[in-house]
């Protein structure tokens, strides 16, 4: 039986999109990409011209209204995603959205209100990518009481991006682009919200703007810097299990990316960089967990979207639900490294 093309439109063709999502979609049969609009009219037809894409819209909410489109593809930064994530629901389209969810809890309320409005609809956050080969089996071993009582989660991203007190700003800095969104926090904690249970309260952090003031490559000016280039994070999950969060964009010599889930009769370290997952029993030694390659899941999101829309099964990675659980978490930390309640 012949299928109905399912029409997808891209609002916001970056780095990630370009290298994912534009040739995930085309690689599933019946799924056509029929639109594109990027930050410029250029910039949109370049995308469109690379990729073979029939039509190129001025403005995003084109794309939102074509009735070419059956779902909706939002690439961009965090600043957009409420705005056309609500829209495109309201006007009856699917919606896949860039992580991180939204600029702040308050708009990723409005964004998972939206989506509840429309059950029928289907919406999906990217997920983080990172642990996708590895997160079947860390919940197996946890669920197996192979850790024993779970004592510590830990997470450690280190890089040099931002040590550089004459490097231009980016987007990422940008608190108009990305909100309350800092470093890579909200990643990692999605990450281990897949790995335990419930939501850490008592946040407490510390962060850090050590160049206060950056040049905006778009307008030349310099521009005040709100979003810490360090942080640094304590919490518990109900039940007691500490949470101990370090990132840091200032960090030149060899960058640290790891994940640590300490428990009383064992440990787990995830080396994000290397794709390793390593397993120590109190007592003995560390050795290397094998993943069987049928329990890595790797990158599969547009086929999942696909999925979700034609079949109906649930969406898992990633639930807005979800989203607003780490865009809490995220403001929280935000907070405390402002001296809010």
């Amino acid at each position: 039986m012949n299928q109905q093309p399912l029409r997808i439109g891209i609002i916001g063709a970056g780095n990630n999109t370009r290298k994912r999502h534009i040739p995930g979609f085309q690689e599933i049969d019946g799924v056509e990409i029929t639109t594109v609009a990027n930050r410029s009219r250029e910039s949109s037809e370049k995308v469109a011209a690379q990729f073979g894409i029939p039509a190129v819209a001025g403005h995003w909410r084109e794309v939102i209204e074509s009735p070419d489109v059956d779902a909706v593809m939002i690439g961009t930064w965090p600043y957009l995603h409420r705005e056309a994530s609500v829209a495109a629901l309201e006007a009856g389209k699917h919606v896949l959205t860039e992580a991180r969810m939204a600029m702040n809890v308050e708009e990723a309320e409005a964004m998972l209100a939206a989506s509840r409005k429309h059950p029928e609809l289907v919406a999906q956050i990217v997920p983080a990518p990172m642990s996708l080969d590895v997160d079947a089996t860390v919940r197996e071993l946890v669920d197996a009481g192979e850790l024993g009582e779970l004592r510590e989660v830990g997470v450690t991203h280190t890089a040099g991006q931002h040590a550089d007190p004459s490097a231009p700003l980016t987007w990422r800095q940008n608190r108009k682009l990305s909100g309350v969104n800092m470093l890579s926090l909200g990643i990692y904690h999605e990450m281990v919200l897949r790995w335990v249970e419930g939501d850490p309260e008592d946040i407490q952090a510390d962060g850090q703007v050590f160049t206060p003031r950056r040049r905006d490559p778009e307008t030349g000016e310099e521009v005040e810097v709100e979003i810490p280039e360090s942080v640094s994070v304590l919490g518990r999950f109900p039940g007691g299990l500490r949470l101990v969060y370090h990132f840091s964009g200032v960090e030149p010599v060899q960058p640290r990316n790891e994940m640590r889930l300490n428990g009383s009769k064992a440990g787990l370290r995830f080396d994000v960089a290397g794709q390793k997952l390593f397993l120590a029993r109190i007592g003995g030694r560390e050795d290397a967990v094998d993943v069987p390659p049928e329990r890595r899941r790797g990158w599969q999101v547009e086929a999942d979207f696909v999925a979700s829309i034609r079949e109906g099964k649930p969406v898992e990675l990633t639930r807005f639900e979800t989203g607003l659980r780490y865009m809490k978490f995220t403001e929280a930390v935000w907070n405390a490294v402002k001296g809010r309640p």
